[in-house]
Order: structure tokens, then sequence, then C-alpha cells
């Protein structure tokens, strides 16, 4: 989501700041513009759509200059249209950034009231406004780039939220500032050039020597030499380190696959999700960051999910939340059979749309016929500006950014993630919970990148699972409660990129049908926390080791019983039973991603699948 470069060389600017954008359109984006500083002064464009209309317009107005900043923008604060795409410029400064500045309506008040006026809807406005005020008053200092230096770390210091930031003066021609904190940001180091980039291969055109910046950090960056500053403004040394890596590797961030890196981006999609949606301290979520009215909120007598595929898997999870949470009536349906079955929808109704692409045909099409009959609609997608979200009532879009393993992985991951705060607002506007209860759910959400970051330490235990089960033809998923979605989604994720029959089941229905399948060369993945269904779905497991079956667990860390019955074991960390899908989310991914590599399948591209179906 999002793309930055920055550059500063010897080099005209524009060039260079284009073909790292263009690198790094795999991110995502609505909008695009650039920022040169030249003799005359500093020179802002910006277009909407994509890269070929900034490009047009750099060259119906030519910028020459060698210091320059560019962004991709992928909407979070304001429309997607030209004055709100970056960079943003006050005074001699110009600004892009990736992230969500939190406190940014009290820092606009105070903007406002000291008589600025702002030009655009976004968060990333105020940083310019800040750092001009902090630049017009450091006078004093001598040499201009530790005036800029100086005039971004005040600004920072009033700063909550996450942001990758580069930041230019007209004044200060030979120096580009860059600052880091929960989002990434990686320098490269040239001969007398440097470049800032969101992610590498926007760097590999020009440099392998890179350094990463860490959270807190701040950066000076002159012709060829990088003075980073901690927090404390502490000097920081750090070597620049080698990238070996080929472009189409460097897309790939280094993994094998597409489908492993954003495996390992969930953690990353998880906190984009969840920034600047609620707050902590009084337990409230936004309403606006959810795109469904509070009045609609108050009035609603049923929760309404359609979805396809991953999507309805997810969807299971949400109508879970809602029932128990929020204590309104829910269902989720396959947006494929509701088309056909002329369901009965009324205005109290909320249709919530569920849609990775925001264009599935079947899933657009529920939708019409639910708006027909009145019904209420808010679609739930990773696309800004999609066809569902287009004709919705609202939308509520998950951040995380593009996927472009066919197989959805962070897509789910950030879909739960958006249902369970939903499930969180229609608690706090109906009054079911208390303040304290909601403050201890959104708690418990914001833990989960850390913890989902330790289960991605163990994947070489999920690997070595893989290896001993590659080969295996068929096999069975069970959990119960909020384990039941996931074991329909962990046998998709298997059928669809290891071409292994799977078959996902409710753990309570096994012996209605699915337990005569079971024998000594049946393996069968018990999704089994130490949650509330712990000791119903041990008893299943054992049913399952009663007939020879094959257990492939995935479990709480430190459970000696379930160490005990199989050594195919994937271990999460304890956690909240209400996120306990997003951890456990991860082993499955991991089982059906490692399955496929050993048997050699085409992992991102599985045959017969597309990633947006827009057909029926």
């Amino acid at each position: 989501m999002c793309g930055i470069v920055g550059y500063l060389g010897n080099r005209q600017a524009v060039p260079v700041l284009l073909d790292g954008l263009r690198r790094l359109e795999y991110r995502g984006y609505d909008s695009a513009g650039v920022a040169i500083v030249n003799p005359q002064g500093l020179a802002v464009v910006r277009a909407v759509g994509k890269l070929d209309n900034l490009t047009q317009a750099t060259t119906d107005e030519p910028l020459v200059g060698c210091l320059g900043i560019g962004h991709t923008r992928w909407a979070t604060h304001g429309r997607p249209n030209q004055r709100n795409a970056h960079p943003h410029r006050s005074g001699p400064i110009a600004v892009v950034h990736n992230g969500i500045i939190e406190n940014h309506l009290e820092l606009k008040a105070q903007l406002i009231a000291s008589g600025v006026k702002f030009e655009s809807d976004t968060d990333t406005e105020i940083v310019a406004h800040l750092v001009d005020q902090h630049w017009s008053k450091l006078t004093d200092v001598g040499k201009a780039e530790e005036r800029l230096l100086q005039a971004v770390q005040l600004s920072l210091a009033q700063l909550r939220g996450a942001y990758a930031l580069a930041i230019l003066c007209e004044e200060a021609p030979d120096a580009l500032i860059v600052a880091k904190n929960a989002s990434p940001l990686v320098l490269g180091i040239g001969n007398e050039e440097v470049i800032c980039a969101s992610d590498i291969p926007a760097l590999l055109n020009y440099t392998r020597d890179v350094i990463f910046l860490e959270d807190g950090e701040v950066a000076l960056l002159t012709r060829g030499a990088v003075n980073i500053k901690d927090s404390s403004g502490n000097a920081v040394e750090r070597s620049p380190q080698r990238i070996a890596w080929s472009p189409v590797q460097a897309e790939k961030g280094g993994y094998k696959h597409f489908m492993l890196k954003e495996i390992f981006e969930q953690p990353r999609a998880i906190e984009d999700t969840l920034r600047g949606r609620f707050s902590l301290e009084t337990g409230e979520v936004v309403a606006s960051e959810l795109g469904i009215p509070v009045e609609i909120a108050r009035n609603v007598d049923r929760v309404y999910f359609v979805a396809c595929g991953t999507s309805y898997h997810a969807s299971l999870a949400g109508r879970h939340w809602i029932e128990q949470l929020a204590r309104l009536p829910s269902q989720a349906e396959l947006a494929s059979e509701v088309r056909y079955r002329a369901p009965v929808f009324t205005e109290r109704d909320l249709i919530v749309a569920v849609s990775q692409s925001g264009e599935t045909a079947d899933t657009l099409a529920a939708v019409q016929s639910a708006q027909a009959q009145g019904a209420k609609v808010l679609a739930l997608t990773n696309v800004l500006d999609s066809a569902i979200a287009r004709i919705a009532d609202g939308a509520f879009y998950t951040h995380a950014g593009p996927e472009i393993g066919v197989a959805s992985t962070k897509a789910f991951t950030t879909q739960l993630v958006a249902m369970l705060l939903l499930a969180t607002f229609l608690v706090q506007e109906r009054e079911v919970l208390s303040k304290d209860a909601s403050k201890k759910i959104l708690g418990d959400l914001v833990e989960v990148p850390s913890l989902m970051r330790r289960c991605l330490s163990i994947r070489s235990e999920v690997q070595d699972v893989a290896k001993r089960w590659h080969q295996t033809e068929h096999m069975l998923f069970l959990g119960r409660g909020l384990g039941f979605p996931l074991a329909l989604e962990g046998a998709l994720k298997l059928k669809e990129i290891s071409y292994a029959h799977a078959e996902g089941y409710a753990a309570g229905e096994m012996k209605h049908g699915p337990i005569a399948l079971i024998d000594e060369e049946m393996p069968v993945v018990v999704i089994a926390p130490q949650d509330s269904n712990y000791e119903k779905t041990l008893s299943n497991l054992q049913e399952v080791k009663a007939r020879d079956g094959q257990v492939l667990a995935i479990a709480t860390e430190g459970d000696q019983q379930m160490k005990s019955l199989t050594e195919d074991i994937m271990v999460i960390p304890n956690c909240s039973e209400l996120v306990m899908p997003l951890l456990a989310s991860v082993p499955l991914q991991l089982l059906a991603y490692y399955t496929a590599d050993f048997k050699g399948t085409d992992v991102d591209q599985p045959r017969n699948l597309a990633k947006t179906v827009t057909v029926e």
C-alpha cells in the first residue's frame, strides 16, 4: 500500500523517481506525484490514476532537478483525487508519507488555530505544515540541511502513529530527510547519490548497497552519505548491506514465491487495517473508518454476510462474532446461491458484501438484489472504489495491500480483523457490552501482529510436517466453533495450490459420515487450541486415533497433552479465543504452501484459478 521514492545525486531526478514508482506498482495505488527542487525553486506535479498519467504530466510540464521525491498513494484519508495526491507542500517544504498519523485531528485543529489553511483532506499535509512552521523559527541554525533536520525532528516529536516520510526543502537543495516508524523505508547508497524507497525493487537499478531504517529513526541524506539519528537525537552507525537479488527476486522480497511473502506480510497488513480505527483509551471504534453510519448500526435487526470462497470462510467467523458479541441474528451465505434463491431482505437488514477484489460477479449480483428490497449494504473489500464499493451504502476497506498470489492469505486475515472490528462497533453503538469489554477486545486485536510474528517464527516446524505428508492424496480438516471456518479455509488452501483432495468439516459432524474415510493412511488436521471447545475437540481427535488416523494438530503453545498424542504438531501462542482464528490461520497457510512447494506445483498461479472472479 503506497510507495515512496526519493533521490539526491547527479542524475535528473524525475526519471529515477518514475522508474522507482513503477517498480512499486505492485503495492497498489490510486494517484501519484513528484516534487523536484531546481534553481527556480520547488515544483510539484500530481495526477490521479495510473503512473502513465503522471508520466504524461511531467512530459507536458518538464521538471529539471537532481533532488526529488515521488509517491504512489492508496487513499486512507480523503478521496483519490488530485488535491489529496502526494507530495503535499507548505511554503518551501514538500512531503510524501506512507502510514497514518493517529493524532491528525488534534494537530489539524492546532494548526488551523494558528492560521494555517489546508488544501487537502489528508493527514499528511499536517506534517508539511509542522515542518514549515519549525523551519521558519529555526533561523539561527547556520547550515540549511541541519536546519531542515532539526525542523523535522521537532515535528516528529508531535506525531503519533505510523509513518515513512521523505521531506525536502527548496532552500536546502543538497539534503533529503527521511524518517520511519512502523512503515518500511530502505536507503540506497550509490556513487555520489542516495535513493530512498518503500521497498528494495525501486533501488536496484541504481545501487545494491542498502541500509534499512529502524523505527523511530530519522536520517539526513546528502550526496552519497547518510547521517542517521535515533529518536533521542543520538547518532546511529549502520553499515550498508549488499543485496544480491535479481529484479524478480526483489519484487518477491527475497521469498521464493509471492504467496510466502504475503504470508509473512500479514502482521504489517493487520497493523495497517487496525491503524487509526479505534481508541484503546476510550474503547471506541471510529464510525467513519468503518463506512457504516451510526443510525444504521443502532437500528439493524440482522447482519447478513454475502461472499464467495475464502471471503465466505471469513464471513462464517464474522457471523460468529456478530452473534456472540453484538447479540444480533447473523447469517453467512454463498453469494452464488443467494442470487438465485430469491431471499427475503428487509430495510432493517445490514448486508455485508465481502470481496477481496470488490469485483466478484456473484457477490455484486447478490448486493443488487438486497438493495432492491431496501436493505443497507456495507462493502468489505481491499480495493478502493471497486464495483461493489461504488454501489454500496458504505465501504470498509481492509489495508492488506496488493495480493499477487492467487491463493488468498493476507486478504483473508485482514477480513477477519475488519469483521471483529465491525462486531465491536455494533457492540459499542447498541450498548450490549461495557466499555471495558470493548477495550479488552481491541486490546487483544492490538496484540495480534506481535503474536503472529511468533507464529511465523516456527515455519520450520510446519515445513517438517508438510515434508512428511506432502505426497498424500487426501486430507481432512476438523474444527469447532471459530475453528470450523478455519477447517474449511485450510482445506481450500491445500486444494488450490497443491491439488490434493481436502475437505473441511465441523468436528462434531465427523461421526455423521467422514469417519468412514479414516484409516492409517488418512492424515487429519485437527484445529485444537485450548479454547472453550478444547475438550470436545480432543474427543474428536481421540476418535481419529482410535481408527488409526494420522493426526496433524494445531495446538496452543505448551499443550503437553497434545504433545503426547501426536508428533505432527504446529503450535500457536496462547491468546484470546476471539482472535485465535487470526493466529491459527498462519500454520494452515504454511502447511498448504510447503506441501505445494514440495510437490513442485505453481504456487502463485495454480491451474484453472484467477485472482478476481468477474464471471459466474
